[in-house]
């Protein structure tokens, strides 16, 4: 019987750990962004989950071609213009399995919006971010940096 109560509590325990591994590989959090051209660090982004889908928020602009205070000159509709500290460029992203999609992201830089897809990797510690048209083969794919509390 001894040995039956052990088993259970090593079991709890381990559904449990695992629940709180799973819980640290979201992306819900502040990001640096990395150029996967240049290697450098472009922006802080804020992602927060609002009633069940991830959205993300520049924060910070931290290298622009365009200066300290970049508008989305690029951008259509609404964004036009608009400073791109404070704006929204991701939205409507939804939990798939291990990963994050179904949503979309604005490249403020072009003012094209792509389809994403956020995948966590290394222990939640980086996020890839995929943007793409069509079908996730053609698009490109960044590694964002979590930034410690």
């Amino acid at each position: 019987m001894r040995l039956i109560l052990r088993c259970a509590v090593i079991a709890a325990a381990a559904l449990c750990s695992s629940l709180a591994l799973a819980d640290e590989l979201t992306p819900v959090g502040t990001w640096t962004t990395i150029d996967d051209a240049t290697g450098k660090a472009k922006s802080v982004v804020q992602i927060t989950d609002i009633g069940g889908k991830l959205e993300g928020k520049v924060l910070e602009v931290l290298q622009s071609d365009d200066g300290p205070h970049p508008i989305c000159k690029n951008c259509t509709g609404d964004r036009k213009d608009k400073p791109i500290e404070g704006m929204v460029i991701m939205w409507d992203v939804v939990k798939d399995g291990a990963s994050w999609s179904g949503g979309r992201i604005l490249d403020p830089k072009t003012g094209k919006v792509y389809k994403v897809s956020l995948t966590p990797a290394d222990g939640g510690a980086k996020l890839d971010v995929r943007g793409y048209i069509g079908f996730s083969l053609f698009g490109r794919t960044q590694t964002w940096q979590r930034k410690s509390p």
